[in-house]
């Protein structure tokens, strides 16, 4: 056992207080490299000892004075991959000499490249374009030809290809050779001499199968693929369906365009939770910390004309009950109650069907279903809080506001019904319209919450005040 001597101790941080082991603070500790006054060498070699991640991390607590000596003392390759973790690479980028972001555009995933270029003024793009090698131009041009929802402008170069006929041997001296060129080796593809795609190769099935056997024999040739022109949404579900490395990127004629890696995927599929959850909260758009305020109205203002529009619907709807109001102005206090519980209601079977709805294999039957249980659901909760309502609310009017018992209960009893009436519609309301969107074959995230506790704002008034009509002043004469 090696003895323990000052130079060899691990660098640990513990807190004097709790005394519990402190994780050591990366970013922290690449800023103060950067301010150091260290020869580029010195500078490059402790650099390196860092993941990219923490150093693009610590380049958003820079100067631009030391993201600069960075710039300098780092090739491109690796320049290249610590802008892939940066949400700032458009700045970042522009603080490069022209020939460093020829270099670094060269070696950036395409996708990447394209989303950068796209974020320059198109002069300056141009230039930077027509200065790149001709591979580089290929497939940019090739990720630019696909629309932004489409899974092809996410997809990525960087994989390993063998053709069909070779001997294992053969095969790992393709992938030796093309290794130099692509990192992701996990997965080898097989394509035919017309680059069609006939299946996929583990890296552990290639190494232990014996040289000379034939390719085709351990060949797998049912794996899972896309076809570039695939909306990304419709294929989320096949993506988490699978725990491959990467799959392929097919072009409609089933010829290999390139591989979506499981990095790409998670960031699609937190990309598009992303945008589902800014629907919800009735955006059009998820938002950016850092953008003008002017471009994060645009993206509320849209659905909240649209909400004013049923709000002013619900409002009119209650001036209709302007008689019952003036007749009995108690059971305007318990308005807002029944109101909210619907509203909650509703958003709660909004998001269990939007996460039903992403499976797109979902029968008619099922849906029915899924229909059937949140109204079953709406009904008990809203019998069990009805009769809570009826309780407290009878209580409350009789024993603290001395009203009379038949007026205080008859009150608490008509919203106890209404709360149970109006919960029960929330619930079906809340699964019905999304399922209709989607059958509509639009984003049923569209049906946000706002939307939805509008739309069951305007049920529960009817079913509340209607109620109050009824009972209280026709059938009690309370007026």
């Amino acid at each position: 056992m090696d003895e323990l001597t000052p130079n060899n101790v691990p660098n640990v941080n513990i807190d004097p207080e709790t005394l519990e082991i402190q994780p050591p603070d990366y970013t922290a500790e690449i800023v103060d490299i950067l301010k150091q006054a260290l020869s580029p060498k010195a500078l490059r070699d402790k650099l390196l000892d860092y993941h990219e991640n923490d150093i693009a991390a610590a380049m958003d607590l820079c100067e631009a004075d030391e993201r600069k000596k960075l710039y300098h003392v780092l090739d491109s390759g690796t320049l290249s991959d610590i802008l892939e973790y940066t949400e700032n690479i458009a700045l970042y980028f522009g603080e490069l000499t022209i020939r460093k972001k020829v270099e670094v555009l060269s070696m950036l995933e395409a996708d990447v490249a394209v989303s950068c270029l796209k974020q320059l003024e198109k002069n300056e793009r141009t230039t930077l374009i027509d200065l790149m090698d001709d591979d580089s131009k290929r497939e940019i041009a090739l990720i630019s030809s696909f629309d932004e929802d489409e899974i092809g402008s996410r997809m990525s170069m960087n994989y390993i290809h063998v053709h069909t006929g070779l001997t294992v041997r053969a095969a790992m001296k393709e992938l030796i050779e093309q290794a130099a060129e692509n990192d992701n080796i996990s997965t080898i593809y097989v394509v035919d001499e017309n680059r069609t795609f006939y299946g996929a190769i583990t890296l552990k099935d290639l190494i232990i199968a014996r040289e000379n056997t034939s390719l085709e024999s351990i060949v797998v040739t049912s794996f899972p693929y896309f076809y570039a022109h695939e909306p990304i949404e419709r294929s989320i579900e096949k993506m988490k369906n699978y725990s491959e490395d990467s799959i392929p990127v097919l072009d409609p004629n089933n010829k290999l365009l390139g591989v979506l890696r499981s990095q790409d995927m998670m960031e699609i599929v937190d990309d598009e939770m992303s945008e589902d959850y800014a629907k919800l909260a009735g955006l059009s758009a998820e938002e950016d910390l850092k953008e003008p305020v002017t471009k994060s109205m645009g993206k509320r203002l849209p659905w909240l004309l649209v909400l004013l529009g049923l709000g002013m619907l619900v409002s009119g709807v209650v001036g209709l009950f302007e008689q019952v109001v003036a007749s009995l102005t108690l059971i305007v206090s318990f308005q807002s109650l029944v109101l909210g519980m619907a509203g909650n209601v509703g958003t709660q079977s909004l998001a269990v069907t939007i996460r039903v709805l992403m499976d797109e294999n979902l029968s008619r039957k099922q849906k029915a279903g899924l229909v059937f249980k949140e109204a079953r659901v709406g009904l008990c909760n809203g019998l069990i809080l009805g009769i809570v309502s009826f309780v407290f609310i009878g209580f409350y009017l009789f024993l603290l506001k001395n009203e009379a018992p038949l007026l205080a209960f008859s009150v608490s009893f008509c919203t106890g019904i209404a709360m149970l009436a109006s919960m029960l519609l929330a619930s079906i309301s809340g699964t019905c319209i999304p399922v209709l969107f989607k059958k509509l074959k639009l984003d049923p995230a569209v049906a946000s919450g706002p939307l939805i506790t509008t739309v069951n704002d305007l049920v529960a008034i009817v079913t509340y005040y209607g109620l109050a009509w009824v009972l209280l002043l026709n059938v009690l004469n309370f007026a």
